[in-house]
């Protein structure tokens, strides 16, 4: 079935040999794996998925619902965008492929780039739009499917010419996400795009007819059928019917017959078909059986028969045309909104959410002339709009033809009664009817989305792209509606095409597997031979043994030292959002359990953020910066989930109060000063600032310039219990801020501390922290901490904390553990039960221990724990079985240390 001669995609001095189910092949280089197969004569492929039925190959790109194939370990590609090359072995799927093991070594790599113009799409009006752009030297990027733009009467190699435009080949674009941020696939490599201007040229996807048998093998669009004949000189069948509702199936009709095969009719569904057309169809001998339409089809591995209202007329193929769809997925995604246009009988984009223009059949302009001079206007536009004056693009003058108004046909009963629509398919892939359609409105269906998923029809892997459209005509033409833009249309999710969750995740580069975060200091640390752990992507020093020190003695030291002297540690990693606004205070009082309202300028507070279950979600400080700001503290490892957290309340729940929100994480370089000699330590560093317990009280900040000239602002904070500060400046100060808190307290023997000595200090005051101390299950009052829960406002979980599951006395309760022999330590997570209980199982479990360590200030060990009605059983021993011992421990109090707080203020 390959022409002699044609095909501008192919090469035919370059064959190649491939197999397909067992069976060798050959085909060219710039061949798809469908077009050989229809070159080797095979249209067939594997039956369809539920009902085994006969399917052949139906598109000539993505939109392919039938032509599943397996290629080496990818299951599920479409045949119709497998590229050919030597060797390839591919078998047909039915439905659903095998992801084979080799898959994990395909290689899947990420790149990340800024652009100021995108252009999606390399048709003629995405080429006008990226050249257009491009002449005022902008930054362009242009992303195709296809191994080259083609833009039609416009040569796009300049492109290929200008310095600052990249050119995306055999690359796909599936995802449109907030702040023109776009997900690209191109083969293994997945782009992460953010562009100022947006440019969707993504052209239009021609839609099938609903009629009686209409999925049998030999069944095609009329686009595939063209693009078959002229990119790959392929022709799909030698006898020939075309039905159509439009004009463009005609020149479908004209290249068959221009190739040699015999076009025994053209179905017009219009009663008038335009005169120019009727005129050339009548030249080449083609009947047109005008406002006819297809009442059935014969054959059973091919298609032998057309039926029609008059007459039966064999053939081999059938291309139909049902009109196009304007290709308006990434649009959609976007959250632009769309329109029904009567006289396209489609969805058309309407208004635009972001920094976006479409253009050309993505926008419902079908001539050519204005494609172009479309794409060539949104391009210089958006040059202009980022700052690059372009000047006009000269157009080629083009012919311009009028087509006439397309006949909207979405259902063509079959002949004879009754009709039960069993046979009426919608959705090739998913097996979907008509009658699946009618049985959804039966139970009582009657919005596009439940009739989606009731019928599954744009489920499968297609997305819908030949089945959506017309599932919602047929909707509508059942329910009585005018047209689908009475009934709506589902909604576009990405991803728009089908993407491998290997390129999605990436490539396993062992240390750059996962980002890695480091503070200003990091150098510092490293020098000084610190021992580092991961705390969310923070890479953060654990202690810093001395020479002949192993880490156990280490954390003991820089635990003395911040108990009897000064010490200092990096806590930069802390999460940190600036909260701006007129209503910044009331939403700041809304989020936390504690009053934030009456907070002045100037000062700090401890707060609590509770989930809507009312359990714990994260805790930090909040200094009030002024009237309108606010500047918030969270756990390391929560920061990214506390901003989605706010984002998320202010723009579903509060959209009237006027409150944004930044994270300054990585702004600001955080230096805590702890001990009793902490005060001189800072009074050395910022001379100018009155550090004194009456002027510098706890939980206050200040501004404050250090020694050498570097604002600061430094806070009274303690996680210690100690005396302490925290030095915070920019975070390009952050290693000269380190090294002269180092100097002005090198005297004073001032220790460097990790993460390990910071948990000794914060548990043996019992401090606890989220995400060790609770499991998504504590509130604030298993915590101990009911003075932080206020009774005097509304808060996130406040409801939650009243049910009577949330006030019960025996829930599981932070307490304090003392291993009745104070050299055992006890391991985190170890099950605890209690005193006397046998050991058979099933044994009750009272609780598990949180935290463990090893104090200097206690000379033993001690734990955290939550216990099972924990406070009405201090002083009961409990015991922790672990196997070949078990380690017995006295419940207590939480704090272990200065019970008073007197040592805090020095």
């Amino acid at each position: 079935m390959r022409l002699a001669n044609g095909g501008r995609r192919i090469d035919r001095s370059v064959p190649l040999t491939f197999t397909l189910d067992g069976v060798e092949l050959t085909g060219f280089r710039g061949d798809t794996l469908a077009s050989a197969m229809i070159a080797n004569g095979i249209i067939q492929v594997a039956p369809s998925l539920y009902r085994g039925r006969p399917r052949g190959i139906v598109s000539a790109g993505v939109a392919e619902p039938c032509a599943l194939v397996q290629v080496g370990p990818e299951p599920s590609r479409p045949a119709t965008t497998v590229e050919l090359y030597e060797g390839l072995c591919a078998r047909t799927l039915r439905g659903v492929g095998r992801l084979d093991p080799a898959a994990e070594t395909l290689r899947s790599d990420k790149k990340y780039v800024h652009t100021d113009v995108l252009v999606v799409g390399g048709g003629p009006a995405g080429v006008a739009a990226a050249l257009a752009a491009s002449a005022g030297e902008a930054r362009v990027i242009l992303v195709d499917d296809r191994p080259d733009p083609d833009g039609g009467p416009l040569d796009p190699e300049p492109l290929g010419e200008r310095p600052e435009v990249r050119v995306l080949s055999r690359a796909t674009a599936f995802g449109y996400y907030d702040g023109n941020y776009v997900l690209i696939a191109q083969r293994n490599r997945l782009w992460h795009v953010r562009a100022r201007r947006v440019v969707l040229a993504t052209g239009a996807q021609e839609r099938p007819i609903v009629f009686a048998d209409n999925d049998r093998p030999g069944i095609m669009l009329a686009s595939a059928v063209r693009t078959y004949l002229s990119e790959y000189a392929v022709l799909p069948g030698r006898a020939a019917v075309v039905v159509t509702t439009n004009d463009s199936a005609y020149f479908a009709a004209f290249e068959l017959a221009a190739a040699g095969a015999r076009v025994e009719a053209i179905v017009d569904t219009r009663s008038a078909p335009p005169s120019d057309l009727a005129e050339r169809a009548a030249a080449l001998g083609i009947e047109i059986l005008a406002g006819n339409r297809v009442t059935a089809t014969e054959g059973d591995a091919r298609l032998t028969a057309v039926s029609t209202m008059h007459k039966t007329i064999a053939c081999d193929l059938l291309a139909v045309s049902g009109g196009w769809n304007p290709v308006v997925e990434l649009f959609s995604q976007s959250r632009g909104t769309l329109r029904w246009d009567d006289r396209l009988a489609a969805f058309v984009p309407a208004v635009a959410a972001q920094a976006t223009s479409v253009v050309g059949a993505a926008n419902g302009t079908f001539d050519l002339a204005a494609c172009l001079a479309e794409g060539a206007a949104a391009g210089t536009a958006a040059a202009r709009e980022v700052g690059y004056p372009a000047p006009p693009l000269t157009l080629p003058v083009v012919e311009t033809r009028g087509e006439a108004e397309p006949h909207p046909v979405w259902l063509m009963p079959g002949e004879g009664a009754p009709i039960t629509w069993r046979d009426h398919f919608v959705d090739l892939q998913r097996d979907s009817t008509v009658a699946d359609i009618a049985r959804a409105i039966g139970a009582g269906l009657s919005s596009p989305e439940h009739v989606k998923r009731y019928t599954t029809i744009g489920t499968g892997s297609d997305q819908g792209r030949t089945s959506g459209v017309v599932a919602l005509g047929v909707l509508a033409e059942l329910l009585g509606r005018r047209s689908p833009g009475e009934v709506g249309s589902t909604t576009f999710r990405a991803p728009s095409v089908p993407i491998r969750f290997g390129l999605m995740a990436g490539r396993d580069r062992g240390p750059l597997h996962d980002p890695v975060r480091v503070t200003p200091l990091h150098s510092w640390h490293v020098a000084a031979g610190a021992e580092f752990e991961d705390v969310g992507q923070w890479q953060r020093p654990r202690c810093y043994p001395r020479h002949g020190e192993d880490s156990e003695a280490a954390v003991l030291r820089e635990c003395r030292a911040a108990r009897t002297g000064v010490a200092v540690q990096d806590v930069s990693t802390l999460g940190k959002i600036e909260v701006v606004g007129r209503d910044a205070g009331e939403f700041i009082n809304r989020v936390y359990t504690n009053g934030f309202a009456k907070l002045s300028v100037g000062s700090a507070r401890y707060g609590m953020m509770c989930g809507a279950d009312g359990m714990v979600f994260d805790d930090g400080v909040v200094l009030r910066l002024a009237e309108d700001r606010y500047y918030l503290t969270t756990t390391t490892g929560g920061a990214a989930n506390v901003l989605d957290w706010l984002e998320e309340w202010a723009q579903t729940e509060w959209p009237d109060l006027d409150v944004a929100f930044t994270s300054v994480t990585e702004q600001w370089a955080t230096v805590a000063v702890v001990g009793p000699s902490s005060r001189e330590v800072v009074t050395r560093l910022a001379p100018r600032l009155d550090a004194s317990a009456v002027a510098f009280p706890f939980m206050t900040f200040r501004e404050a310039e250090l020694v050498s000239g570097i604002p600061a602002r430094i806070a009274r904070i303690s996680f210690s219990g100690e005396l302490a500060f925290e030095v915070n400046v920019a975070s390009w100060y952050g290693a000269a801020t380190w090294e002269a808190v180092m100097a002005v307290g090198a005297d004073l023997d001032i220790t460097p501390y990790g993460t390990e000595a910071m948990h000794v200090l914060r548990a043996e005051k019992g401090f606890p922290i989220v995400g060790q101390d609770t499991d998504g299950t504590v509130t604030p009052h298993d915590l101990g901490m009911s003075w932080i829960v206020s009774r005097g406002k509304d808060f996130l979980g406040k409801r939650s904390l009243r049910r009577p599951d949330t006030v019960r006395t025996d829930r599981k309760q932070l307490v304090g553990l003392l291993p009745v022999d104070p050299d055992e330590l006890l391991p985190e997570g170890a099950q605890l039960v209690a005193d006397g209980v046998s050991p058979e199982p099933p044994v009750p479990m009272l609780g598990h221990v949180t935290s463990s360590y090893r104090s200097a200030t206690l000379a033993r060990t001690f734990a955290l724990a939550l216990v099972k009605d924990g406070r009405n059983r201090i002083g009961q021993t409990v015991l922790a079985p672990l196997g070949e011992k078990t380690i017995a421990a006295r419940i207590t109090e939480p704090v272990f240390y200065d019970k008073e707080g007197t040592r805090r203020d020095g």
